[in-house]
């Protein structure tokens, strides 16, 4: 199993396709799968895709999600090797078929895939036959990002549990570690799913506190929903470098952050490197047992304009694993400050 797109409903789909060419360096894809009622624009990076659809008219699924939820992750698809036999398991096990399976252009590709619900609003297309290849893999290193590194769902109070059952059940995902991540203001639990074969990764996300970060997210998408998507880059603080003078907006660290850093065993980074780092703000985490295997990374702004969806950015030098649980204070610390200067945390 892997992510071949993302699916974004929004108000304006050129908009946001400029929007992704402008900021992040996406490429407009030429395609042809808008409807009379649904405008659907195409952006890729490398191995990453995203729709961006917007209604045509009040009939079109998307005015019906926006009716609903603030713009968002609508569908995250997933390609399979056997569609049939994966529509077949999810509807065993209890899944909603959404869309039954068909022949679907999605622009480059025309592949046989069926649509399941997922939790809450969310749904999930399953696809035959990925777009991604091996030479896509190879040319994915002239781009700025090298995939999606990990989604983030979050989940409201008491919910944890049957949502992760839920993504086992159906889509065969496996638990593997799992945080409780508290500062003197709001807590979460956080259980993190992976796909049988670990190339998918899915934090499942719920509220420990009444006003943590992901009951604000849970308050104003009104339910469950994708918070995030992790993209991979191979040099972080280039791009980091490059979306700052493109007008990317992105989370503001204080600069203690670093000299506290230092103080940590096996400190892994030159000096130069580490002001390159704290000139761009980006968040380094690493193992005592193992120093070179460094995770760099770094969180934008809501991008929608409302405390919801936002963009994580993401190197993993010498296949570093976790997702920087050393941060988590740090990056809550972060985020906590935005919900302040909001007025939804005191």
């Amino acid at each position: 199993m892997k992510i071949d797109h993302v699916h974004f409903y929004v108000n304006d789909a050129e908009i946001w396709r400029d929007w992704f060419v402008h900021h992040l360096g996406f490429t407009a894809v030429d395609t042809n799968i808008s409807s009379v009622h649904t405008c659907t624009e195409v952006v890729q990076n490398g191995l990453v895709r995203f729709l961006l659809s917007s209604a045509l008219s009040h009939i079109s699924p998307v005015a019906e999600f926006l009716r609903q939820h603030p713009p968002g992750v609508a569908d995250v698809a997933f390609a399979v090797g056997d569609v049939l036999d994966a529509i077949a398991q999810a509807e065993i096990h209890g899944a909603k078929v959404i869309q039954p399976i068909q022949l679907q252009d999605f622009g480059d590709v025309c592949c046989k895939c069926g649509k399941i619900a997922g939790w809450g609003g969310l749904t999930h297309t399953l696809m035959e036959n990925s777009r991604v290849t091996t030479s896509d893999v190879q040319l994915s290193t002239n781009y700025t990002f090298t995939g999606i590194d990990h989604i983030v769902l979050n989940v409201a109070v008491g919910e944890l549990e049957p949502a992760v059952a839920w993504y086992t059940k159906i889509l065969g995902f496996q638990p593997q570690q799992s945080f409780k991540i508290k500062t003197d203001r709001s807590a979460l639990y956080s259980q993190v799913m992976v796909s049988s074969d670990g190339r998918v990764q899915l934090p499942i996300n719920e509220p420990a506190s009444p006003n943590s970060q992901i009951q604000e997210f849970l308050d104003v998408n009104r339910g469950s929903g994708i918070q995030h998507i992790a993209l991979g880059t191979a040099n972080l603080i280039n791009a980091i470098a490059q979306f700052r003078t493109r007008g990317v907006s992105l989370l503001s660290v204080p600069q203690t952050y670093y000299s506290q850093m230092q103080q940590r065993p096996g400190f892994p980074l030159s000096i130069g490197e580490l002001e390159a780092i704290a000139q761009q703000e980006i968040l380094v985490d690493w193992k005592q047992e193992t120093p070179e295997a460094v995770l760099l990374q770094i969180f934008t702004q809501p991008i929608f304009g409302q405390p919801t969806f936002f963009f994580e950015f993401i190197e993993r030098r010498y296949q570093a694993k976790g997702f920087g649980e050393g941060n988590f204070r740090a990056l809550f610390e972060a985020i906590e400050s935005e919900q302040i200067k909001r007025g939804t945390l005191t």
